[in-house]
């Protein structure tokens, strides 16, 4: 039979990043899953600036997953500060609209 042709719907967020509690130089990564048609653009945000990841800067240690996760190789901690430490969101986009994830903070354990 013929298929009446898929509506396409704006993003919305199955999956929301949760807070993480990570000690320094360990691996870390904040989920968030969208869902939509077309099949949303994710980006992530901390402390409501966006966050570089590997696609806009080759060295960066921070991966975005296939499914939108924000994926950290370690995580950085120096004495000038804790450059990882902060509150996330990610955002989901298409031609539709756009999805923003709840709020997840990352912590780093203390000294």
């Amino acid at each position: 039979g013929s298929h009446p042709p898929l509506e396409d719907v704006a993003p919305r967020i199955v999956e929301h990043p949760t807070d993480v509690l990570v000690s320094k130089g360990e691996p870390a990564t904040l989920s968030c899953k969208a869902e939509g048609r077309p099949a949303p653009v994710v980006e992530w945000y901390k402390d409501g600036e966006r966050v570089e990841t590997d696609r806009e800067d080759p060295r960066s240690h921070r991966t975005l997953l296939p499914g939108g996760s924000l994926f950290f190789l370690r995580i950085l901690h120096g004495r000038r500060g804790k450059p990882d430490e902060g509150v996330y969101f990610c955002v989901a986009r298409n031609y539709l609209g756009e999805a923003t994830s709840r709020n997840a903070s990352l912590e780093v354990a203390g000294e």
